[in-house]
């Protein structure tokens, strides 16, 4: 069965069908989010948060995309949508977060991230990419992450986040000129330059 099929049986409340729709996306669902969010905890609510979106509107989708492109773009929304959230916490929390409520010093803690794409050698260099990535406009962070962690194309970018193609382009070139620059210090670092 199709997934325009399966996502119409799940409009009509059929549960069944949606544990078909969940287990054909709920990897690219979290890989999303994780790449967004950088937090296992965080994806799996957002992942979490993305499929109770979808169970309760699968009687609006209309067909006038794929329901892939309907799904990422749900995914894309609620992870920026908890983005902005938590940086709207962290803003209100920011003094009391970087001193150590112990000893009253200044700390810095380094997030853990674990991409499930990412291989143990190349964590470092993955995490500090996902920084910077998380640093970019978010548009440009939008049209990266599934360009380059999701690998789709950018006619399927576009639809996801309503422009055309040659928008998608040059949100694709900004971006990577901007990790660059974010990234160049460290790469010229390790390497001796």
């Amino acid at each position: 069965m199709q997934a325009e099929e399966i996502l119409y049986l799940v409009a009509k409340g059929d549960k069944s069908a949606f544990g078909q729709l969940y287990a054909m996306f709920k990897d690219k669902v979290y890989n999303t989010c994780i790449s967004y969010l950088q937090q296992s905890s965080e994806a799996e609510e957002a992942t979490q948060d993305v499929f109770v979106e979808i169970y309760h509107n699968a009687v609006s989708y209309k067909g006038g995309a794929s329901v892939s492109t309907w799904i990422y773009r749900i995914t894309v929304n609620k992870c920026l949508d908890r983005i902005r959230y938590n940086n709207r916490q962290k803003r209100f929390s920011f003094i009391t977060s970087i001193f150590s409520k112990d000893t009253g010093e200044l700390r810095h803690d380094k997030p853990h991230f674990e991409h499930p794409g990412v291989g143990a050698k190349n964590r470092e260099r993955a995490g500090l990419l996902f920084s910077a990535i998380r640093q970019l406009p978010e548009n440009q962070q939008t049209a990266f992450i599934l360009k380059q962690v999701e690998g789709l194309s950018q006619r399927e970018i576009a639809q996801i986040m309503d422009i055309g193609e040659k928008a998608v382009e040059s949100l694709l070139q900004r971006a990577k000129s901007n990790l660059r620059k974010k990234l160049s210090d460290y790469y010229n670092s390790s390497e001796g330059l």
